[in-house]
């Protein structure tokens, strides 16, 4: 006699089940167990064993964004370099110019975001 296919999935189900209980239940019990005491200390900012200065909603300079965007771009371009060089040899000529053009745009991006004064920390 053969078992309905629905059968096979009862393990799934049950792996389910359980990825969602041992979580709710272990949150259920920490929270029953643990020892709720706030104080002034306790709702004030942590900032690095810093006392914090200033106000949350402080406004950064556009320049902080500015530069983070600039390193995640030039930052990114390491993803592309690994493969590269990786298949170095099978990619030949073909590769090693398409990597150079590659390269000599994101020279030029950057010698222009130097002279707009965009790295520039003023």
């Amino acid at each position: 006699m053969q078992d309905p296919p629905l059968y096979a999935f009862i393990p799934v189900a049950l792996f389910f089940a359980g990825a969602i209980a041992v979580p709710l239940v272990l949150l259920l019990v920490a929270r029953a167990l643990s020892h709720r005491v706030y104080g002034e200390a306790k709702s004030m900012a942590y900032e690095c064993g810093v006392d914090p200065i200033g106000e949350a909603t402080e406004r950064f300079s556009v320049r902080f964004y500015l530069v983070a965007m600039l390193f995640l771009i030039f930052d990114v371009e390491t993803v592309f370099l690994l493969p590269w060089a990786i298949l170095f040899d099978q990619l030949a000529l073909v590769g090693f110019i398409e990597m150079v053009t590659f390269i000599a745009i994101l020279v030029v991006g950057y010698a222009y975001a130097w002279r707009r004064g965009a790295l520039a920390w003023v």
